[in-house]
């Protein structure tokens, strides 16, 4: 089919572009914000790419178009495809009805550790020899790519709870058809469509209500939102956790070359010690739940071992950008407190200096005083922390909105060391003047925010040769 797509720069979207691309469908995108990591795969794929959004820009010959979650009405290709009665859809139904449906899908889901849980499992597969489809809300360091198509029956998704389109409001992974459901944790965020945590949690609870009797949920029981909703499962379940009576078990037993080693239990039974290839403990539990889904599907731990120590992560989660006069920048996509604190924490051990936190209230949740106590929290894991200014608060009504002064009188109550610089050219000024040999600096930001990194590395290369 010739098919085009609204909203091709969304993570997802552009890797439901790489499998439509990979089954021999012609492409067109358009997205009113391009930038990497998503615009360079698109351009490497040969997919053309229009912006800002237009009604021109979804060509008249185009059997299909697929609109982004992030589109409502008043957009002009929605209104277009309105008013000319075009066949469209969404990004779950699609996957669904080509991808899926003669496929084993293994659903990804959970507030935090979706992407990287992705990632992970769809390498081990891979290793394993089983040639898995995956579609992951990233970019995989090992394979370069968010998406492909595999020849072997396992299909590897993220399964994500926002909604599914302006005209779909249930969450995405209700459309996954799922195997094999993990549920790694659940706690309230997504403050745009989700009320408080019981809507969340409902919204998890369908996630259950798709899974098969046959199937299997594994569950994160350190989550208390995860415990309750346990119970609830029609199908087969199996739980993970870190240090704590689990089905799957792990327990930290030391540093390895670059993240963690573990002691693997599997109900009870002693498998051995395991090494991670990524740092912090929240990977290790990123592990377990990979390890028990793998075996489920018949890829027992043992075969794994080689593959979890030379695992590389994902892009923009702990991705280290670079380093320049001493000082190294790490780029991470979090954005909620619990994802921030997990990051500072596993990148402490790596640093000799200074752990440096350049946060970027940008999704909506972040732009609200929602989490306010609980960034101001996390950001004492930090050495120093520079909150930049909320991306677009217009968007967020006034009452709601976060306060930058606010939060940093929060965190500094705390014992944090934070200030308020609201531009990248003033973060990257003060960075650079004051950061030392052996600091680390970590952007925080779920955006480009304003290619802070490249910029980074380049004030600080002109700092040595000065």
């Amino acid at each position: 089919m010739k098919i085009h797509v609204s909203g091709i720069c969304g993570t997802a979207m552009a890797s439901l572009a790489a499998l439509l691309k990979a089954q021999g469908h012609e492409l067109t995108g358009s997205d009113q914000d391009v930038y990497p990591p998503m615009s360079t795969q698109l351009e490497a794929l040969g997919i053309p790419i229009r912006s800002p959004y237009a009604a021109e820009n979804v060509p008249e010959d185009a059997e299909l178009v697929v609109i982004g979650n992030a589109l409502s009405r008043g957009n002009p290709e929605v209104e277009a495809v309105l008013d000319a009665k075009r066949r469209m859809t969404s990004l779950p139904a699609l996957l669904s009805e080509l991808f899926l449906r003669e496929r084993c899908s293994l659903v990804v889901a959970g507030t935090h550790g979706k992407t990287t849980t992705t990632s992970l499992l769809a390498y081990l597969l891979d290793r394993a020899g089983r040639a898995p489809s995956f579609l992951v809300g990233g970019v995989p360091v090992d394979y370069g790519i968010s998406a492909r198509l595999g020849s072997g029956r396992e299909f590897v998704i993220e399964g994500d709870e926002y909604d599914t389109a302006f005209f779909d409001k249930r969450p995405k992974f209700v459309h996954y058809q799922p195997d094999v459901a993990i549920l790694g944790n659940v706690e309230y965020d997504h403050a745009d469509i989700y009320p408080d945590l019981a809507a969340v949690r409902n919204a998890f609870f369908r996630l259950l209500c798709v899974v098969p009797r046959r199937g299997l949920v594994v569950a994160g029981v350190e989550s208390e939102a995860v415990r309750e909703l346990l119970p609830r499962a029609f199908s087969r379940t199996a739980t993970f956790a870190l240090g704590r009576d689990a089905d799957w078990r792990g327990d930290v037993t030391g540093a390895g070359e670059r993240g963690l080693r573990f002691r693997l239990r599997v109900g009870g039974a002693d498998r051995g010690e395991y090494e991670l290839g990524i740092p912090g403990e929240h990977n290790v539990r990123n592990a377990l739940a990979a390890l028990c889904a793998a075996a489920d599907v018949g890829v027992e731990p043992e075969a794994c071992r080689d593959a979890l120590r030379e695992f590389r992560g994902v892009k923009r989660r702990q991705e280290r950008r670079g380093e320049a006069d001493g000082v190294a920048v790490y780029d991470d996509f979090a954005h909620h407190p619990t994802a921030v604190r997990a990051t500072l924490e596993a990148l402490r051990p790596l640093v000799r200096g200074r752990l440096w936190c350049v946060f970027e209230p940008r999704s909506y949740t972040s732009r609200t005083r929602t989490f306010l106590a609980g960034f101001a929290d996390a950001f004492t894991r930090a050495d120093e922390v520079i909150l930049a200014a909320v991306h677009l608060p217009g968007k967020v009504p006034e009452a709601q909105r976060l306060s930058e002064r606010e939060l940093v009188d929060a965190a500094c109550a705390r014992g944090a060391r934070a200030r308020f610089v609201p531009e990248v050219p003033a973060i990257v000024e003060t960075i650079a003047r004051e950061a030392g040999p052996g600091d680390a600096v970590a952007v925080l930001s779920n955006g480009g925010f304003g290619g802070i990194h490249g910029r980074l590395l380049e004030a600080l290369a002109a700092r040595s040769r000065a």
